[in-house]
């Protein structure tokens, strides 16, 4: 029997003690930020599995993703009612391993069938995700190549186009920017689209939307990750990349993120007390105060200065609110490489270059453990300018 608890032990290998002349990574996205509150949940996200339990690879034959659990799409379309930030009615989900291989599944489902002389373009505009280039060259496909910065594409040749709103480095929110006669599919990787990010301004409607429980809750772990898609073609197409690449998804990681997408949405359904506070909440307050810490220090250095984002309407919370993304995107002043001076400080950040940008700028991670990032804090905030 198997016993999984949505939060792990205090002496998993990520906890450690931080020194002065300790090494900060903040260059990965890992959301460890969240665990506090898991571990206040206790038992009520936990999950039991029996040996003799989910041993098919099929999970409903009635649905074109055969291999997704229905209480994993019940709660999908649940929660995103609840957020009220996509469409799910009349549209298709399909779940895969992280929104990394649905991502993969997108490009597959989208290009031609016809293997072209010359591949599809694929192009993000710059500053745009690393991971997308990465994942384009390592597949190396016929089908399609890495086109780089949309903002700057104009062949009339078939494109696809992906847009990542809020966006991974800097947090912006984006549209779609090429200026092509040419004819282009899209693809939106609307992973941080949740309250505690960013303001949720509309229900998005996108012809394929890309979203992710690492994000959603934070259980980076689980690998967990689902489109929405309009068209049911195109949906079978990203199920079968899922098929043959991975014949599905665990069902222990569904059955996982079933049960915790569940109790977040019940605990909005059944809320009573005024004391208690609820996951977006929680999530929201606890990423708001790192954002103003972290400005204080970065306005403290003078050496970086970081993205500032504009108010809106949040229709989730009712009220106005500023973006706070999971990365802050640092300049550092003067020309100067800031992959370089971070590193002085025994910083680990991920180099402007790898996102299509110029090497001053620097992606770093708000979602740390709070030790980790504590300590972030806490050396940019002694930086002075030499």
């Amino acid at each position: 029997m198997v016993v999984a608890k949505a939060s792990s032990s205090p002496s998993h290998p990520l906890t450690n003690n931080v020194f002065p002349c300790s090494i900060i990574d903040a260059q990965k996205g890992d959301p460890l930020a969240f665990e506090s509150y898991w571990k206040q949940m206790n038992d009520e996200c936990t999950v039991v599995i029996k040996g003799w339990e989910l041993m098919s690879y099929y999970s409903d034959l009635s649905n074109m993703c055969w291999f997704m659990l229905p209480e994993l799409k019940d709660v999908i379309e649940r929660i995103h009612h609840l957020v009220g930030n996509a469409v799910t009615k009349d549209r298709y989900i399909v779940v895969g391993n992280g929104s990394s291989q649905l991502f993969q599944a997108s490009l597959f489902a989208l290009s031609p069938l016809d293997v072209p002389d010359h591949p599809v373009n694929v192009v993000a505009a710059a500053p745009y995700y690393s991971e997308y280039k990465n994942v384009i060259n390592i597949l190396n496909s016929r089908m399609f190549q890495w086109g780089d910065d949309a903002a700057v594409y104009d062949k009339n040749e078939p494109y696809i186009e992906v847009v990542t709103s809020p966006n991974n480095p800097d947090g912006t929110l984006r549209e779609p920017v090429v200026n092509s006669v040419a004819e282009g599919k899209l693809i939106h990787d609307l992973a941080y689209y949740w309250p505690q990010f960013t303001p949720i301004t509309h229900e998005a409607d996108d012809d394929v939307m890309l979203f992710t429980f690492s994000k959603c809750t934070g259980h980076a772990g689980s690998r967990i990750g689902w489109a929405i898609v309009k068209d049911i073609e195109v949906a079978k197409k990203m199920a079968t990349f899922v098929q043959s690449s991975s014949m599905g998804v665990s069902k222990e990681s569904q059955t996982r993120a079933a049960k915790i997408i569940g109790v977040v949405c019940d605990g909005y359904q059944n809320f009573k007390s005024s004391e208690s506070e609820l996951f977006f909440e929680y999530s929201k307050r606890l990423v708001k105060e790192r954002w103003e810490k972290f400005r204080e220090a970065v306005e403290q250095s003078m050496v970086f200065t970081v993205t500032k984002y504009p108010k809106a309407y949040c229709n989730f919370t009712n009220e106005i609110s500023e973006t706070y993304p999971s990365f802050a995107w640092l300049k550092c002043e003067g020309n100067e490489d800031g992959h370089n001076y971070l590193r002085k400080l025994n910083i680990c950040s991920r180099e402007g270059e790898r996102f299509g940008a110029d090497s001053e700028f620097v992606r770093v991670s708000m979602l740390g453990m709070d030790d980790d990032f504590n300590e972030l804090v806490k050396r940019l905030s002694n930086v002075k300018i030499e």
